[in-house]
This record gives C-alpha cells, structure tokens and sequence, in this order.
C-alpha cells in the first residue's frame, strides 16, 4: 500500500503535468493576440498614412512577402474593414480607425487576462513543484506516512 506522501507526490506530478499544458495553451493563446495586435497596429499605421494621400495618388499596396504592387488611390477616405466571419464593409478612415482602436484595446484586455492566468498557473506550478521536492527529500530520509 501506497504512504500519503507517495500518493500526494504522483497527484503533484499529475497536476504539474496539467498546468504545464494549460501554461502552453495559454500561451500559444498569448502569441495569437500578438500576432492580431501587430496586424492591427499596422493597419492602423497604414491608415494614418492614406491622410497625407490625395485621390489618384500612387501608393503600394502589400500583398505578403515583404511584397508589394503598385496602385493608384481612387478614394483615400473609404476603407473596407473586415467584420468577421468573411464578412467585410465600406468605411470611412475615421470610422475604421475607430473599430481598429477598438479592437486593440480588446486585444489588450484580453493580452492582461491571459497574462493574469499565465501568472496564476506559474505560480501554481513553482507551488506544487517546491511541494513535491519536501516530500521527496522526505521520504529519501525515512519521514513518510
């Protein structure tokens, strides 16, 4: 029959396990947002730029890569912003910048949460881990129950 502290050291372990892969998810979670907040930010960049833009001003659009075409700006104050769900509108630059602000203070409430969490479950961790290591060295020198 298992002591207490054999069966208290493999629930640590199997909880240590548990929150090592919440700490993941979380963070793979984290660098999503990040991913998200930089494309807005550079949106929001992008928009900021198109004020000092006239119509029919030439101007290069981006396509991936680092690369871009050539094109030429027929209304510098309509934007299309996406909505969600494949669905995209036609906005002003002072409405998409305002959805773009929006969006990033969401990501940034949603960035403390998670961080929060994160902080919780390392905490969490280094508990169960210092835990673990007492029992251990106690039952190496004989204190088990």
């Amino acid at each position: 029959m298992a002591s207490k502290s054999e069966e208290e050291l493999r629930r640590l372990t199997v909880e240590m396990r548990l929150l090592e892969q919440t700490a993941e998810t979380l963070q793979s979670r984290m660098n999503m947002v990040n991913a998200a907040a930089t494309d807005l930010t550079y949106a929001q960049m992008a928009l900021d730029g198109l004020e000092k833009e006239n119509e029919k001003s030439e101007i290069l659009v981006p396509i991936g890569g680092t690369s871009y075409i050539s094109g030429r700006l027929d209304n510098p104050d309509k934007v299309i912003v996406g909505m969600g769900a494949g669905v995209s509108v036609e906005k002003t630059r002072t409405e998409a910048r305002e959805i773009i602000k929006k969006r990033l203070e969401d990501l940034e409430k949603t960035r403390t949460s998670i961080q929060q969490q994160f902080t919780q479950v390392a905490d969490r961790i280094s508990q169960d881990r210092d835990r673990a290591e007492s029992l251990v060295a106690a039952m190496r020198e004989g204190k088990t129950q």
